[in-house]
């Protein structure tokens, strides 16, 4: 049974930083492809991230997140972070990770994710 649980989130002014967490339990991690996904009060989700199972651990990253966050993977701990930094207020919402096979983004959205975790919230704020 695949669990995927994230920690990390919290309050933080603008301009600063956090680190997200995904811990992976149930599955090879490096058989998946992860993607980072956040919804935000009467929004939809969108997905931010996505680091792929290849050995390059290529990635997408959202337009609105491009040089600010950085994903990445530790096959051996089975977990794959989030370095979020330059946060923005806009950048408040629930963030979720999630499974697939590969990083797949149309018109600029991530598609074809299963399992999902339960999220952590994040709040940008001063």
């Amino acid at each position: 049974q695949v669990q995927l649980v994230e920690s990390g989130g919290g309050l933080v002014q603008p301009g600063g930083s956090l680190r997200l967490s995904c811990a992976a339990s149930g599955i090879p991690l490096d058989g998946y492809a992860i993607g980072w996904f956040r919804q935000a009060p009467g929004k939809e989700r969108e997905g931010v991230s996505c680091v792929t199972k290849t050995s390059d651990g290529s990635t997408w990253n959202a337009d609105s997140v491009k040089g600010r966050f950085t994903i990445s993977r530790d096959n051996a701990k089975k977990t794959v972070y989030l370095q979020m930094n330059s946060l923005k207020p806009e950048d408040t919402g629930v963030y979720y990770c999630a499974t697939s096979l590969v990083c797949t983004a149309v018109l600029g959205k991530l598609i074809g994710f299963t399992s999902w975790g339960q999220g952590t919230q994040v709040t940008v704020s001063s």
